[in-house]
């Protein structure tokens, strides 16, 4: 086998269709990271197309993109609207009447190197009725409303915790537009109305604009949205559709005026036929309902929306329509799907921006050249076909580890066929409290932890080496963590607080305001 690649021909132009957040996270990480090489990178988006725009909260890798940037945090908050996110609140998922957050961040911490849920495991077993939630400080915090960065020393209560940020996501896009065109970016107007393919190789050679004007590019990154102009429409990719798993198809969405405390968190309800989110920004709250139409009319779902606003509504109620599920490929030939033209997975984790943050990682670490060579495509998709799935799996989880049977959605998940995947996870942690660990996929032991736990799926037994310590000792180690994550936040600065020192402007009415 011929290994040298000697006519190789390097990459000069990119040419990133559509814009949004996909599009410009894209366009600043590929200019941040190919800065110093000489490559032309376009942007085409046309102020004719709208973008969803409704995914405003976010996983704390965000900071790690932000900050490879060299993103000022301040600054950015300050630009988006930002609040910060210690995790998301989960109200009637397990039963009716109950509430768990999903933090971003470990519970307790180890003890003779045993995680911590296996010794909490032990004292419920024994009788004892703490929350496992009481040993967790970005919980606590979020809970009191309350917000710190996490401190340097990683031996003490109020460090070993993660955290994301609510932001007005066309705001950010914005913002990195700003970012990438004094970067060197260049921006053009326009809708691509034509594809032209080399008759040789199947590739894009050109996109033709509204206006006449042809662009050729030697990768072409699709940003297009769901329309999937060139991965799918060009290059009839195909796609895989999940609807047997996440059965949810549409939604509304409304900003609202903001009312009540600065919370640090996102907020999912479990509805009769999907779920509502809540996210709190500095000058207003962004407001949602994902639902399976098979049981619920359009009219029925924005009532059940816009009747339970905490605030009056600022625009008309958005209608979104999609099909849960992701392309075949995300890279093919030369195009290289991004965002919503690459899949969709319903927001309930806040994983859209993640998975758009993996796919331009990938991509930088297998750059092509212009001949794009099929195993760094095979690879692309390999790697992005695991996050994928793994984000498929945690966000079934939260239909099916539920005791809920008092609508037709609920009892169509207490009686569905689960992937093999999440069987595994599952029969992992009821059998023994264990969490199978993955190379790929974003969520981390803790989180599966938190859901299980936080919805009443319980494990049979825990890991025996939580009986090495006496009853006593357990007691004692657990009660000194839950009284320190206590005293952290008592001494934690409010949320609101927090942000305005970073320059926010805030604008919340107090709940004893009129109601809308």
């Amino acid at each position: 086998m011929n290994l040298n690649q000697g006519n190789s021909v390097t990459i000069k132009r990119i040419c990133i269709l559509g814009g949004g957040t996909a599009g410009w996270m894209t366009a600043a990480g590929l200019s941040n990271k190919f800065k110093l090489l000489d490559i032309d990178i376009q942007l085409v988006e046309s102020d004719q197309i709208g973008t969803v725009g409704v995914g405003e909260a976010t996983l704390p890798h965000i900071r790690f993109f932000n900050n490879a940037l060299g993103i000022d945090e301040r600054e950015f908050m300050r630009e988006t609207s930002a609040t910060f996110k210690l995790g998301i609140e989960f109200c009637d998922w397990g039963r009716l009447g109950d509430s768990y957050i999903h933090p971003f961040g470990d519970y307790g911490e180890p003890i003779e190197g045993v995680d911590f849920h296996h010794f909490w495991l032990r004292l419920l077993q024994n009788g004892h009725k703490n929350r496992l939630d009481d040993y967790s400080f970005p919980i606590l915090a979020a809970e009191a409303g309350k917000f710190q960065l996490p401190g340097k020393d990683n031996s003490k209560i109020g460090s070993n915790f993660g955290y994301a940020y609510q932001f007005d996501s066309s705001l950010y896009a914005k913002f990195l537009r700003r970012y990438c065109e004094a970067g060197g970016v260049r921006r053009t107007e326009g809708k691509a109305v034509d594809t032209i393919l080399s008759p040789e190789t199947g590739f894009v050679e050109s996109v033709t604009l509204d206006d006449g004007t042809i662009i050729s590019a030697d990768l072409f990154i699709d940003c297009s949205g769901f329309r999937g102009v060139l991965i799918e429409q060009a290059l009839e990719t195909g796609y895989d559709d999940w609807s047997e798993w996440l059965p949810c198809n549409r939604a509304v969405a409304v900003p609202s005026e903001a009312r009540g405390k600065s919370l640090p968190y996102t907020r999912a309800t479990a509805r009769k036929a999907g779920w509502q989110w809540r996210i709190p920004l500095q000058h207003r709250t962004g407001n949602g309902h994902v639902y399976w139409n098979e049981y619920i009319s359009d009219d029925e779902a924005a009532h059940q929306l816009t009747s339970t606003l905490e605030g009056p509504a600022l625009a008309d109620v958005k209608q979104l329509y999609f099909k849960t599920g992701k392309r075949r490929k995300l890279w093919n030939k030369n195009v290289v799907a991004i965002g919503l033209s690459g899949g969709f997975l319903e927001p309930l984790e806040s994983t859209s921006i993640h998975l758009i943050q993996e796919g331009i990682t990938a991509l930088i670490e297998l750059f092509p050249d212009a001949v794009c060579d099929e195993r760094d495509a095979d690879e692309y998709n390999r790697r992005m076909d695991l996050n994928f799935d793994r984000v498929r799996d945690f966000l079934l989880l939260h239909y099916v580890a539920t005791q809920r049977d008092d609508s037709e959605m609920w009892r169509y998940f207490r009686n569905m066929t689960l992937p093999d995947s999440l069987i595994e996870k599952l029969e992992a942690w009821t059998t023994r409290g264990y969490i199978l660990r993955y190379e790929h996929g974003v969520f981390l032991p803790p989180s599966w932890v938190a859901v299980m736990a936080g919805q009443n799926l319980m494990p049979s037994t825990y890991d025996r080496r939580a009986d090495a310590l006496t009853f006593d000792d357990i007691l004692s180690k657990t009660e000194q963590i839950r009284s320190e994550s206590f005293a952290a936040v008592s001494r934690t600065a409010d949320h609101a607080d927090f942000i305005k020192s970073y320059g926010a402007q805030t604008s919340v009415v107090p709940l004893t305001a009129t109601a809308p």
